[in-house]
């Protein structure tokens, strides 16, 4: 593990929990504390430059229709009863290191998260949505495998994050999917997808309680033991035992 030099190391109370450091402490607390009380970071992974490429486009996408008020043809195509949700904050709350933002009042914490976008339907709810991309051979319309757990925590956090600040939210949610064809006879300089729209209803009542037991975690002066479903906790205690060998 790297020196984490730059890191924002908890302090204080007034203190920024972001959706991914949430997600860290749900998936292995000994990493989170490491890099969030002592500034040890887990090594970074590569950078989704064409993901990120995805997302780009599909926001002016949308906001083309955003713009007029109208809705996307995905929309039309899976019956969908919204339009893309006109807000001066917007592109705050889909800028990273920004996003939507609350203090929570137990803590002190300032709790935020970046969304893709945000619907709103014809009862005045405003929906989450979430972009993905990805090149699979089979079709994607359900989220049913091990990492989508992470896929839909961030969703709730982004609902529950709305609802702190006063706006009304459905429990439904959607994932924009976006699967690459590597199929073709030939790129041609061109990637072709297959657009999916995935609703997920979701459930956010444990994130008041994650921050909670967050706080606590930080207060304290003990570091957690390594947990076995985390593979960077297994790689160290591996290394550990062939040092002892």
């Amino acid at each position: 593990m790297q020196s984490g030099k730059t890191a924002r190391v908890y302090e204080s109370a007034n203190w920024a929990l972001s959706r991914s450091k949430i997600d860290l402490y749900l998936n292995c607390k000994r990493c989170f504390y490491l890099e969030n009380k002592l500034g040890v970071k887990r090594p970074p992974g590569f950078p989704f430059n064409l993901n990120s490429a995805v997302d780009a486009l599909l926001k002016k996408e949308f906001d083309a229709y955003r713009s007029v008020g109208k809705p996307h043809p995905l929309m039309l195509e899976y019956g969908i009863e919204a339009v893309p949700f006109k807000h001066e904050e917007l592109e705050t709350w889909r800028s990273n290191f920004k996003g939507i933002r609350i203090e929570h009042k137990k803590t002190g914490f300032t709790v935020y998260g970046a969304v893709d976008d945000i619907w709103i339907d014809k009862e005045g709810k405003l929906i989450v949505v979430d972009y993905k991309s990805t090149s699979k051979n089979e079709r994607i319309d359900k989220l049913d495998q091990q990492w989508h757990t992470s896929y839909k925590r961030q969703m709730e956090i982004y609902i529950w994050l709305l609802r702190q600040k006063g706006f009304k939210v459905s429990d439904t949610g959607y994932f924009v999917y976006a699967n690459a064809d590597k199929n073709k006879e030939s790129f041609d300089a061109c990637l072709e997808f297959e657009m999916t729209v995935i609703p997920y209803r979701g459930d956010g009542s444990w994130v008041e309680n994650a921050i909670c037991e967050i706080k606590e975690l930080l207060d304290e002066n003990k570091i957690p033991q390594q947990s076995d479903d985390c593979d960077y906790c297994n790689y160290v205690k591996q290394i550990q035992c062939q040092q002892k060998v």
